[in-house]
């Protein structure tokens, strides 16, 4: 892939509180693609590409904190909506001794859902400048139907001048009426992308009918789709180009993982920015796994700009 020079990353943001010894709670922000945003930002700082983030937000003050940490991150936020009398979603994160995440959700009024009501939006007025458009499947779960169409429609657009939409199969259950209406989206989703990032056992949890590992592996690497990329946790990656082989990579190696939040948001940042700047597949992935990795030996969704592994591009 040829370095672009504007990636927009559509999504929603949230507030985050992280449970800390004594009841206390820690306020960050978080949100999937948002978290793939700003980690994708430090690793191109040095590289001829704009980031994007495209959300909606309220006009209280966390969307104003918000929109200031995203700029100080290099973010742009051109494409950002401030809806007034809005407020971002809240979740609060509590980790278990072993790393792993408990949610709650307060979301069901986020501004983010309401970003496609505005006739024209700010991303569909500037998509003959964008290169690469990157959304989730908490991306689609998160708008109405009506919303779902315009940006599916956005990315067909953008794909037919040339550039470039990518896909990660993030899959939250409680988001959609049931996993037969997120496969419907998920199918149009692969149809139109020309990467797609995927977590083995999201893609399992949304199956029709009960499937091993290999069986889902095999579905996900069969997707009508030019590049696959398939995450599996401690396991092995396996990329896959259309007409190649598939590709093993080993994932980088933890002695203790003390938060999961963002290992899949850091790994794709991690891989979009090697393929942006001329990687293969194989070294992307590479990268990817050394992100996250990282990642996870730290609390929350963002870690320290200090604490980011030296990633040469």
């Amino acid at each position: 892939m040829s370095s672009p020079q504007r990636v927009a990353l559509i999504g929603e943001c949230m507030i985050e509180l992280q449970e800390e010894s004594g009841g206390l709670l820690r306020r960050t922000f978080g949100g999937d693609t948002l978290n793939t945003a700003v980690y994708l930002s430090r690793l191109l700082q040095a590289q001829p590409v704009q980031v994007d983030y495209v959300t909606a937000l309220g006009d209280d003050p966390h969307s104003a904190d918000m929109l200031s940490a995203w700029q100080a991150e290099g973010i742009k936020t051109g494409l950002v909506q401030q809806l007034k009398g809005r407020v971002p979603g809240l979740y609060m994160i509590q980790v278990d001794d072993t790393g792993e995440r408990h949610f709650s959700y307060w979301r069901d009024t986020s501004a983010a859902k309401a970003y496609f009501e505005a006739g024209v939006t700010p991303l569909e007025a500037e998509l003959a400048g964008i290169d690469v458009l990157y959304f989730s499947g908490i991306s689609l779960a998160i708008l109405p139907e009506a919303g779902r169409e315009r940006l599916l429609q956005a990315a067909t657009t953008l794909r037919a001048r040339g550039g470039k939409v990518i896909f990660d199969n993030n899959y939250r259950p409680r988001l959609w009426r049931d996993a037969t209406e997120a496969r419907h989206w998920y199918q149009r989703a692969y149809a139109g992308c020309d990467i797609a990032l995927i977590t083995l056992d999201d893609d399992i949890a949304m199956a029709a009918t009960p499937v091993s590992a290999e069986q889902a592996l095999a579905s996900a690497l069969a997707l009508p789709v030019a590049e696959v990329v398939v995450k599996q946790g401690g396991s092995d990656t396996i990329v896959r180009l259309a007409g190649q082989p598939p590709q093993s990579i080993k994932p980088t190696r933890v002695e203790k993982v003390v938060d999961t939040t963002a290992a899949g948001d850091s790994f794709g940042a991690g891989y979009v920015a090697a393929r942006l700047t001329g990687h293969t597949p194989a070294q992307a992935a590479a990268t990817g796994n050394t992100l996250a990795g990282t990642v996870i030996q730290h609390r929350g969704a963002i870690i320290a700009t200090q604490a980011m592994p030296n990633i040469k591009l």
